[in-house]
């Protein structure tokens, strides 16, 4: 007897969803430094995990191929995320020091 394929159970959630979640929303008077500096330590706490699930999948423990792949994506577009918005940020200072009063 086979099940018939539907939709997966429980709410659907895109990509940019998740990466607005993982930001979250600043608290009541944080400031954009502290919400940059969260954004690099999820970052890096994301490398980390990436990093110790490989390991313990070379050592041969109990860690599935799809679980290290999926922490080692989800650690990649982290990272772009990041570069990107470094990039924004340095084209914004660079439009505004060229602006001429």
């Amino acid at each position: 007897m086979t099940a018939p394929i539907g939709p997966v159970p429980g709410p659907v959630v895109s990509p940019l969803e998740r990466g607005i979640q993982l930001l979250g929303q600043p608290a009541d008077g944080a400031s954009f430094k502290d919400l940059l500096v969260r954004g690099l330590n999820d970052a890096q706490r994301l490398q980390d995990e990436s990093k110790d699930m490989l390991g313990a999948f070379l050592r041969g423990e109990p860690v599935e191929l799809h679980q290290v792949m999926a922490a080692s994506e989800e650690a990649g577009v982290a990272l772009e995320l990041l570069v990107e918005l470094r990039n924004k940020l340095t084209e914004a200072y660079r439009t505004v020091m060229n602006t001429q009063v």
